[in-house]
């Protein structure tokens, strides 16, 4: 265990969202998405696990320690709902809640179109996969930039 660190956040994640630079960006996603095929494509090449957590309890443990890319707003896209691109569901809402707490403010989230998501997340620099089960679960994030002290 260490201090201030979200046990959720295991070694290989950690050394992932460290090793990320400003403009990287990962995929969080649920237990039906293809993560072990998508993952082999990314610049790590390997599955990431958070095993039996919900996508918003992993989306809060992330942003614990990632910063989001600010200036690009929003910096979070979502997998949109095939057929009602619009629709929200529970589970995406819950994760706005979770960057909306983290950021302070409201910073919706983006709408990405189911197959071009696929595409997004094999140019990703990682894959994580969740334990969330229900569907819609699936998430791209922009690492952001902290500012120096003044």
């Amino acid at each position: 265990m260490l201090k201030n660190i979200d046990p959720i956040l295991n070694a290989d994640v950690l050394h992932a969202l460290r090793s990320m630079g400003h403009g990287d960006t990962l995929a969080l996603v649920d237990t039906n998405f293809p993560a072990d095929a998508v993952a082999r494509q990314t610049v790590l090449g390997k599955l990431l696990r958070t095993d039996n957590i919900s996508a918003a309890r992993a989306m809060r443990a992330i942003l614990s320690v990632l910063p989001l890319d600010t200036p690009l707003q929003p910096s979070v896209g979502r997998m949109e709902v095939m057929g009602n691109p619009e629709e929200i569901p529970l589970t995406q809402q819950e994760v706005q809640a979770e960057i909306d707490a983290v950021e302070g403010k409201s910073a919706p989230m983006y709408g990405i179109e189911r197959f071009a998501f696929y595409e997004k997340a094999k140019k990703a620099y990682c894959v994580i996969a969740t334990g969330e089960t229900r569907f819609y679960g699936c998430f791209l994030l922009t690492k952001g930039v902290i500012s120096p002290e003044t």
